[in-house]
Order: structure tokens, then C-alpha cells, then sequence
């Protein structure tokens, strides 16, 4: 499992942008940090698990390259 260690006013939606260009994965950062679940502004130094997130990519075909 991969790590973040925290700066001072961190949030959770601000480790998840930072971390997956997404907030709403907040909660998948939460629920592997339970002992720091009801952290709201974190101080500086503190080391978080960060789960791994398979990400999805998408490959679109330009419609003149499609095969009809």
C-alpha cells in the first residue's frame, strides 16, 4: 500500500485531488485511515495509507476512423 504523509491544512477532498484528481474519493481514503476518520484539517507530518485505485481509460475512436 502506497502513503501520503500530510501537510499542515490538508483535508480529505484535498488528499484525494491531489492524489486522484478527484474529491469524491475522499471516502475510499477514509475508510483505510480509520483511526484518523474523524480528522478534519490535518497538521503537518502525518502519514496516511493510500489505497491503490484502479483507474479506467478510455480510448475513443475518431468517428473517420471507426469501422462501420
Amino acid at each position: 500500500m502506497l502513503s501520503y504523509t500530510t501537510i499542515q491544512g490538508d483535508t480529505w477532498d484535498i488528499i484525494a485531488r491531489k492524489l486522484w484528481d478527484r474529491e469524491t474519493m475522499c471516502s475510499d481514503l477514509m475508510n483505510v485511515n480509520p483511526d484518523h476518520a474523524e480528522t478534519i484539517i490535518f497538521s503537518s507530518g502525518i502519514v496516511l495509507n493510500v489505497p491503490e485505485i484502479e483507474t479506467a481509460v478510455t480510448v475513443t475512436t475518431a468517428p473517420w476512423r471507426a469501422k462501420s
